[in-house]
């Protein structure tokens, strides 16, 4: 009986599957309306207690082709006392103080800032997002401000990692994101759906900001609820591979596993909210119904595929113990479950090594690296099924500061300065 329904739901999974790859190949219909102006925009960096790092992004954004005025740009603080605060005075740099500190996720502070500057009357036609922690490629700006033009309301950047390195725990973190990106991103820009945001290092339109009148994107995941507040007005959305940007990436298992729940509470806490609009959407069939109806199926059938497979493994150990009981051989049921876990770990080591051959060497990660990460990524990948697990059990996960500490100099940033 148990090895029926874990076949219904493979089938359930498998069908999902393709009737998302069968809609997905008729794409969506954009229209962009290109822009030959020159835009202005404003760099907005949530940086509570980050004076480790914000330095390193700061002397990034100064060396850019694209010329920055640091009037610009604005670091978002909690208190006087922040250490971070003389580094911007120093750079005469915009500081803007939090009004509420209940309030500690990421889409607070950036709210915070926005309906800060439109309170001033000023008016931006682009915002840059960035972490603290990020560092950026000379030609950042240059390349995303092509993409502006082109029309996007939305342009995310390439993102690599600064410590890929250090452990195999960031340099298979460091993974997470190139699968969303050179793998979900790249195909879906390839059908013209609409993308996902993941982390910073991105822009949005400041048409879209005012409309708005501030960013209410305060979920634990703010950047995924973008993602579906995106989807649901048909916003344009682009990944430029040449706009490259770097962040740090945990280090130590717990510290993973801790952001990863929050991940994964993010996620199903902004499709809660969004899920009945996007259903309602989806409805109409409009111009950007495959994007809708990709965004509403998200990882169901991979969740699916993980319940089955867990569903058949525990009624194999169920029939270890109860077999045993009765002196019965149990040689061939431990059979079947190595057997099975060792088709999934080949598996995901495929899936890995295709990703590694893809990114090639645009991955800040030395070979060593990579040929470990090979073989521990599917590790790092089943992990999620803890993340899980912590992410139903637990009812309130709070967004708590990863601390940040690891500073690069990129090559050709460091040119720069010597040429100078």
């Amino acid at each position: 009986m148990i090895t029926l329904i874990c076949l219904i739901l493979v089938f359930i999974a498998v069908f999902l599957l393709f009737k998302e790859y069968l809609i997905t190949l008729k794409g969506c219909k954009i229209s962009l309306k290109k822009n030959k102006d020159t835009p202005t925009f404003a760099v907005l960096i949530p940086a509570r207690d980050e004076s480790l790092v914000i330095s390193n992004l700061l002397d990034s954004i100064k060396c850019q082709t694209e010329k920055v005025n640091p009037k610009d740009i604005y670091i978002i603080v909690e208190t006087k006392k922040d250490p971070t605060v003389s580094i911007a005075k120093k750079r005469d740099i915009n500081i803007i103080y939090r009004e509420d500190l209940t309030k500690r996720r990421k889409g607070y502070a950036l709210d915070d800032a926005i309906k800060s500057i439109l309170k001033a009357k000023k008016h931006y036609d682009m915002y840059f997002i960035f972490d603290a922690d990020n560092v950026l490629d000379k030609n950042y700006f240059k390349e995303m401000l092509k993409s502006y033009k082109k029309g996007y309301d939305i342009g995310i950047g390439y993102r690599n990692t600064k410590n890929g390195d250090m452990s195999i725990y960031s340099a298979c973190s460091s993974l997470t994101f190139s699968m969303i990106n050179t793998f979900a991103n790249s195909y879906k820009e390839k059908h013209h759906l609409a993308l996902t945001i993941s982390g910073t290092g991105f822009y949005i339109k400041g048409k879209i900001l005012e409309e708005l009148k501030g960013y209410p994107f305060h979920t634990l995941t703010e950047d995924y609820e973008l993602t579906l507040y995106a989807v649901l007005h048909n916003f344009s959305i682009t990944y430029n591979t040449k706009a490259k940007y770097f962040d740090e990436q945990p280090t130590d298992y717990l510290t993973t596993i801790k952001q990863r729940t929050r991940w994964v509470k993010g996620y199903f806490e902004a499709r809660r909210k969004y899920y009945p609009l996007l259903k309602r959407k989806a409805s109409l069939k409009d111009n950007n119904y495959a994007s809708v109806y990709t965004t509403l199926v998200g990882v169901k059938p991979y969740i699916i595929l993980v319940i089955s497979i867990l569903l058949y493994l525990l009624n194999l150990f169920y029939q270890i113990i109860t077999n045993s009981i009765r002196k019965t051989p149990i040689t061939n049921y431990l059979w079947q479950i190595v057997m099975i876990l060792l088709l999934i770990y080949l598996g995901l080591v495929i899936f890995t090594g295709i990703l590694l051959l893809k990114e090639k060497n645009n991955l800040k990660l030395s070979s060593k690296m990579k040929l470990k990460s090979l073989f521990f990524n599917p590790l790092f990948l089943a992990s999620y099924i803890n993340c899980l697990y912590l992410a139903l059990r637990n009812k309130e996960i709070n967004w708590d500061k990863i601390e940040h500490t690891t500073n690069i100099e990129l090559e050709e940033l460091k040119n720069d300065r010597n040429s100078h």
